[in-house]
């Protein structure tokens, strides 16, 4: 009796017992040793390709996730441009004077953003923001503000409101109020109490004395609606020794940005 070995050679059976069961126990042991390294094989392809495809749904995910915050942001920052560019041109006795108040409120704008891209868009520090959006109205001889607060992570939807309400308050202090006069100084503080809100105070002294303003500039409405957007109540007090501005408002509301 013959049979093929894996050489492709004929051997007889008959030859003897013992080489014959030595070739089928080889052969056996041969064909157990595939069929394990086969299963490990395909059990290995089945796994790489689970993650694999785990992947890439993930990635989709995000991608999905990120273009849609993207549209939020360009669709949030045109209808800040318009806002800006209407009431601007609205409230201007000049085409200058609305040309210097569009530049101003479009550069604050530009000011946040490089804040936001700075931090990835995810979060930036309040101590940063303040000093970013008065760094254009210091004095670098003559401090002219003094800044004291806690650390506190803000939101990036909250960055640009607060970037834009500071630029406000500084064209306004530096037009009409204490920094109109060489000793005039704004001192910016904030806290958090004990009930998770954040107490953010903006406080001009050494300047001309204040009047109430007998009707609502633009600047003014700018500033009350983006401490409500931000969930916030503020308060403008214009006491004869200095404009006082104070913006309470949940500590959540800054420190989560949520997308919609």
């Amino acid at each position: 009796m013959l049979k093929i070995d894996h050489d492709g050679e004929a051997v007889d059976l008959a030859s003897g017992p013992s080489s014959a069961e030595e070739l089928l126990t080889a052969e056996n042991v041969s064909l157990r040793l595939l069929l394990t390294q086969a299963e490990l094989s395909a059990e290995t392809l089945l796994t790489q390709a689970g993650i694999d495809a785990k992947e890439r749904e993930a990635a989709d995910k995000l991608q999905k996730l990120i273009l849609e915050e993207l549209h939020h942001r360009i669709k949030n920052t045109l209808a800040t441009v318009g806002a800006i560019a209407s009431q601007s041109l609205r409230n201007a006795s000049s085409t200058q004077h609305a040309q210097q108040a569009i530049e101003g409120r479009l550069l604050a704008l530009g000011r946040a953003h490089d804040l936001l891209l700075q931090a990835r868009w995810t979060s930036a520090d309040m101590r940063k923001i303040v000093r970013g959006a008065v760094e254009a109205f210091d004095n670098p001889d003559v401090a002219k503000f003094f800044i004291e607060g806690p650390d506190v992570q803000i939101a990036s939807s909250a960055v640009i409101a607060i970037a834009m309400t500071l630029n406000e308050l500084c064209t306004n202090t530096t037009k009409f109020g204490a920094l109109s006069v060489p000793a005039g100084r704004v001192a910016i503080s904030w806290v958090v109490d004990e009930a998770k809100r954040l107490q953010f105070a903006w406080r001009e002294y050494g300047g001309p004395k204040v009047h109430v303003p007998t009707r609502q500039s633009f600047g003014t409405r700018l500033i009350e609606n983006l401490g409500r957007q931000l969930k916030g109540n503020v308060k403008l007090t214009y006491e004869p020794s200095g404009f006082v501005y104070v913006l309470d408002v949940p500590l959540a509301a800054l420190e989560f940005s949520p997308i919609g």
